[in-house]
């Protein structure tokens, strides 16, 4: 008998989940995608274009508050989670409310949502966002590319706009970016891939994606989002997972941010430069409980300020990563850390001064405190964003979000940037754990 289906996702995994296990699957009928965490995905259609022949008029996306009634009204008997970066505690209180309201409540593994990609495959994912993965992928591009091999990167999706337009994308260039109208959070994973000379895609038809990238490539690198786990597995294939110790506890207890720990080859714990050494320790231990195989790199993300002068002694307003501090649930990041190195007087609180959509966030996630997330989702968050820098009262700037925003918007007073890369501490590396992805053995 068809079982009548909902997902509930954030414009990702959901669609991916979708594409691979649903779309031309007669077992299931998908009623409705419910929509969170992004701003303005839901009250929207994935589209009938990209829904298959099952779906002539495409599927209707709810915003997730609505689950209760969406399971009556569509007499849904099957709701699928598929998001990520969530407390365990947090999927289950969903799975109850999915339950009592009479529907069978699914979370989905490797076996039915990854596409085989007939080129070795690098995967890098993390416990949470804002672990450091970004840096770490990095690394690994300009590895593999050290070998000789020609590496095509492939990101996690973040299809906010028209999603027949963006069902394939590549991005080799800074035109590409306007090309496909990129938000500030698209162009903070596709930028830094861009200025290294690498080639990296995203999109919405993963199957479509990495066809087109085999065409480029020698390997594939998977550039994992969120905590989510890989779309993609191979023959050959080699899974690196980044935990951060400025969050201890949060690999174990984070979905699907432990099913990564438990998949892993690699683990990287990241920032060990300015994490505590008994959070260190405990994450270690964590890590080692429920995989003992995993090969532990050590590492840092030293910082770097293109003029620390904007700093010493000033009031400053710090912009971190949108994400890390949304639904990453950090307190700090790079910014904080960078003005207290170099010694700032204080941090200005912007929250007087935020308006439109930035107003809406901070009300949305209290726990940002005094710092200013980077939203730039809409046009409409960019420019609200703009105003609320440049009325906040301070002496300068700090960005610390993996883009140059002064090349976005215009900031009318002194900013500086904080860059970070990976960089390992002792042996193994990242070069060490890659040496059997080489043409030698791509060529067998």
């Amino acid at each position: 008998m068809k079982r009548n289906v909902i997902i509930m996702g954030a414009a990702g995994r959901d669609f991916h989940n979708f594409n691979v296990f649903f779309r031309d699957n007669k077992d299931y009928n998908v009623v409705a995608f419910t929509a969170t965490q992004i701003p303005g995905i839901d009250d929207k259609k994935y589209p009938a274009a990209l829904a298959g022949k099952l779906y002539p008029e495409g599927i209707k996306i709810h915003p997730e508050s609505e689950i209760k009634n969406l399971i009556a009204n569509l007499n849904a008997d099957l709701v699928v989670f598929a998001y990520s970066d969530q407390p365990h505690e947090v999927v289950m209180n969903k799975a109850s409310l999915v339950n009592a309201a009479g529907a069978d409540f699914m979370l989905m593994g490797a076996k039915n949502t990854t596409i085989k990609t007939k080129r070795p495959l690098v995967s890098i994912c993390a416990v949470r966002t804002g672990c450091g993965k970004s840096q770490t992928t990095r690394a690994v591009v300009k590895a593999l590319k050290a070998k000789g091999l020609k590496v095509a990167s492939i990101r996690h999706p973040m299809p906010y706009g028209d999603l027949v337009k963006q069902k394939v994308q590549r991005f080799a260039t800074l035109e590409d970016l306007k090309t496909h109208k990129c938000t500030i959070e698209e162009m903070e994973e596709y930028e830094p891939h861009i200025m290294m000379g690498s080639v990296i895609y995203a999109g919405v038809d993963y199957e479509a994606i990495v066809r087109e990238a085999e065409k480029e490539a020698d390997v594939i690198v998977w550039d994992g989002g969120n905590n989510d786990i890989p779309f993609y597995c191979s023959d050959q294939q080699l899974k690196i997972v980044v935990v951060d110790p400025h969050r201890p506890g949060d690999e174990i207890s984070y979905y699907p941010g432990e099913t990564n720990v438990h998949m892993a080859d690699v683990i990287v714990i990241n920032k060990i430069d300015s994490a505590d050494l008994e959070d260190i320790n405990e994450v270690r231990a964590n890590v080692r409980m429920i995989n003992p195989n995993a090969i532990i790199i050590e590492a840092a993300s030293p910082l770097f300020v293109d003029h620390p002068e904007m700093i010493l002694g000033k009031n400053v307003l710090v912009v971190e990563d949108g994400p890390t501090l949304t639904h990453g649930e950090m307190t700090y990041g790079a910014g904080v850390i960078a003005a207290e190195k170099y010694g700032c007087a204080d941090l200005v609180d912007p929250r007087p001064w935020a308006i439109g959509e930035m107003k809406e966030t901070f009300e949305k996630y209290p726990e940002i405190g005094i710092l200013l997330p980077a939203m730039g989702y809409s046009k409409q968050q960019i420019k609200d964003m703009e105003k609320t820098i440049n009325s906040t009262e301070c002496d300068s700037v700090v960005i610390a979000t993996p883009i140059d925003l002064r090349r976005i918007i215009k900031i009318n007073k002194p900013a500086c940037q904080v860059q970070y890369e990976l960089q390992e501490i002792g042996v193994p590396t990242i070069a060490d754990v890659l040496k059997d992805f080489d043409k030698k053995k791509k060529k067998k």
